[in-house]
């Protein structure tokens, strides 16, 4: 069953002192992004593979400087 309905929002433990940060939640079988500060502005969303291929490439350190 697909819902549009977002569950789930965490934050990750390593952000805990810091003021950016993001929130990710599940919507469907995909993942809700967030900013924690601005909750009110609203949210974007990926598919399950957009969101693999996401995580792949920060855990590779594609975005990394």
């Amino acid at each position: 069953m697909t819902t549009n309905r977002v569950t789930g929002w965490r934050k990750s433990s390593r952000s805990a002192k810091n003021t950016e940060c993001v929130e990710v939640g599940r919507i469907g079988d995909g993942a809700a992004v967030r900013d924690t500060k601005d909750r009110a502005a609203g949210y974007f969303t990926a598919t399950p593979e957009q969101w693999t291929n996401f995580v792949t490439a920060i855990k590779s350190g594609r975005f990394s400087a």
